[in-house]
Parts: structure tokens; sequence; C-alpha cells
């Protein structure tokens, strides 16, 4: 009797997020150390601070710019970083790691093409040894369900259904 793979024979689209992770170094820049008493932030201290660090080491780095000290940072103090950062970085964003995956993963499905998924049952691969944050599968979900037949999430042996086009 022959044994015929039924789900590499189907219409079934899979899709790993794992594929996409953007390749580079991810850096948590923290500006507690520049105020004072991880505190207070005085401008001229801090804009020196700005002025002498070494911005070219976050070349070709993801940067998420944040203040774990429980301090009232202005603004203004995060452009500023930013702006350091930015001829260097390939993404900086004001928050946590969390949030910088994140962002990155909105742009990357926001960019990506459906014509394959188009009609089609899709099947969202779970697992991932990347850090893949809990929102890309909510913004690949908003992107493929006005065009897929099907959604399901986890492996083709071991799937759940999560969204199905109505029969009308």
């Amino acid at each position: 009797m022959e044994i015929i793979n039924k789900v590499a024979n189907s219409a079934l689209k899979t899709i790993d997020l794992e594929v996409f992770y953007p390749k580079g170094k991810r850096v948590l820049f923290d500006i507690k150390d520049w105020l004072f008493h991880e505190l207070i932030l005085k401008e001229k201290e801090f804009r020196a601070s700005v002025d002498n660090h070494d911005w070219s080491q976050y070349q070709q780095s993801f940067v998420a710019v944040t203040c774990t000290a429980d301090a009232i940072i202005p603004s203004w103090a995060f452009m500023l970083v930013t702006s350091k950062l930015v001829p260097f970085a390939n993404k900086v964003v004001i928050g946590n790691l969390e949030t910088l995956e994140t962002i990155l993963y909105q742009k990357i499905i926001e960019d990506l093409s459906t014509e394959d998924f188009q009609g089609k049952p899709v099947i969202v691969k779970g697992c991932s040894e990347k850090p893949v944050p809990i929102a890309a599968y909510s913004f690949l979900l908003e992107k493929l369900q006005p065009i897929a037949k099907s959604i399901l999430f986890g492996e083709a042996c071991s799937s759940v259904p999560i969204y199905k086009v109505k029969k009308q």
C-alpha cells in the first residue's frame, strides 16, 4: 500500500513568522545612567553625555531607547538620543525590546505579499526559537483573514482552527 502525503498535495499554505525575523543585533539603550542620581535630567549634563557617546557602536543594530529609572523624562530627550542613533541603527524605537520586535514585525507584515494566500487554507506555524512577538500573529491574521479560505494555527498534523470563510 502506497503512503500518500495529503498535506504536501493539498492547497494548504504554511507561513512561519520566524523566517522573517530581521537579522541584526538588538540593543536596549537605557538613558537612566545619564540622569542625576538616576532621577533628574539636567539638560546641560545630559547633552554632554549625548555628545560624548560613541554612537557608531550601534551600526546595523536595532535599538530600543528607554529609561528604566522611575523618572519623568521630557520627550525631547528621547528625540535627541534618537537623532544620534538614526545615522547608524537599522531601526530605533522608544520602548523595550518587545516593543522593538513588535514594530519590526508590524512593518514586515504590512509589506508581506499575500497573493500566494488568496483563497487558500493557511496554517500559521506557532513554535519558534526567535522572539516573534505575540502581536505579530494578530497583525498576520488581520492581513490574511480578508483573503484566505481558512486560517489554522500550529502544525499540519495538530492545528487549531482560527478562522474559516462561511459557506453561503
